[in-house]
């Protein structure tokens, strides 16, 4: 039995908080479960300098956990002096699945910067983190256009993440903290709701795993992230209604 008797299927109970932070351009507090990660949108009208002069924006991100977002606490990246490379890793990964849905040349010569920060980690951090960047970065197109500071939309379709694993045998949805740790396979999948793959990342943690397993976990994380754009998308009309 999964936790809370979740089915395999069964995405852990989610939310969307947009304008959870009222200062940014564009903002969302995402709920998956007891994991809570805020992600802010920040707009700045200039480009790294490999980009200037090219015509193209740059959409990136950051990542952090406070120190106790889990069970014990942990040291502050900034009081250590330097990120670790999960960090790093994580905050790539989300840049990345966000640029891979935006038109770089319609954003023009803008940075927008995604701070994703983990109030809480019962699993799937990153997977949580780019689901409601999403959120946040549309909101935040959303605003420029309302400033007339862009004619029209550098979105060109959406972008989520859901984590699946491979758990006594078998493949299950949306993994929280208890079933990761215990599980024989686990995997992150980041796609678009045009069916695109943006990035895969899965590993055996005891025996390898098969095509077939991962071909279950493929259309579990199709399946959760469906559910997942419906919800991004609501949020997004509700918060940008009237």
């Amino acid at each position: 039995m999964r936790p809370f008797g979740r089915a395999a299927d069964a995405l852990r109970e989610f939310s969307f908080t947009p304008g959870f932070a009222r200062h940014a351009e564009g903002s969302c507090l995402i709920r998956m479960g007891g994991t809570e990660v805020l992600c802010a949108a920040s707009v700045e009208g200039r480009v790294p300098g490999f980009l200037r002069n090219s015509g193209q924006g740059w959409v990136t991100a950051e990542y952090g956990m406070l120190p106790r977002a889990t069970h014990t606490r942990g040291e502050r990246e900034a009081a250590r002096g330097k990120q670790s490379g999960r960090t790093q890793e994580i905050q790539r990964l989300i840049g990345r699945s966000l640029r891979a849905v935006v038109d770089r040349a319609v954003l023009g010569e803008m940075t927008i910067t995604l701070d994703c920060d983990v109030l809480n980690a019962d699993g799937g951090t990153r997977c949580a983190a780019i689901t409601g960047a999403w959120v946040a970065l549309a909101l935040a197109v959303a605003h420029l256009q309302r400033m007339n500071v862009l004619k029209s939309s550098p979105l060109i379709g959406q972008v989520a993440a859901v984590s699946c694993g491979i758990a006594a045998g078998d493949a299950v949805l949306d993994l929280d903290y208890a079933e990761d740790s215990a599980a024989e396979a686990d995997a992150n999948f980041v796609l678009t709701d045009a069916g695109g793959i943006v990035e895969v990342q899965a590993t055996a943690e005891r025996a390898p795993f098969n095509e077939a397993q991962l071909g279950a976990l493929m259309a579990l994380a199709r399946d959760g992230t469906a559910r997942l754009f419906a919800a991004q998308r609501s949020a997004v009309q509700a918060a940008t209604a009237g």
